[in-house]
């Protein structure tokens, strides 16, 4: 009689592990609502990024050696300049790419004017 292990048990301990690397999602994270913010340097550039609380990423990109963009370090104080909820993770990374694409002067014009937003979410919505 030849000893067969249960495959059963085999399948449910593989699937339960995850690739090396990867991360388990946040709780909530499914349902969370994205954010994308501009926030205006003192030297007058302007930076755009993404969040699900932008008070909370906009704290980290101030710390001293905190989880903030590098791009950001010692070009404080940081001004938000604008902020849209979004929604899906997806949706938000296409917005802020489009965002990150403009010239200076557009970026001026989409603060300025917010509708112009509204357009760009429809476009990544479509896209």
């Amino acid at each position: 009689m030849c000893y067969k292990p249960d495959m059963s048990l085999r399948l449910r301990v593989q699937a339960s592990r995850r690739p090396a690397g990867r991360r388990k999602p946040a709780p909530g994270s499914l349902t969370a609502r994205w954010s994308v913010y501009v926030v205006r340097c003192r030297d007058g550039a302007l930076y755009t990024g993404i969040a699900t609380d932008v008070r909370r990423r906009i704290a980290e990109h101030v710390q001293a050696g905190g989880k903030g963009a590098k791009s950001l370090r010692g070009r404080g104080p940081l001004r938000l300049v604008l902020q849209r909820v979004i929604g899906p993770r997806g949706l938000a990374l296409r917005v802020e790419s489009r965002v990150k694409k403009l010239p200076k002067a557009r970026k001026e014009k989409l603060i300025a004017h917010e509708i112009m937003v509204d357009r760009m979410i429809d476009f990544a919505r479509a896209h």
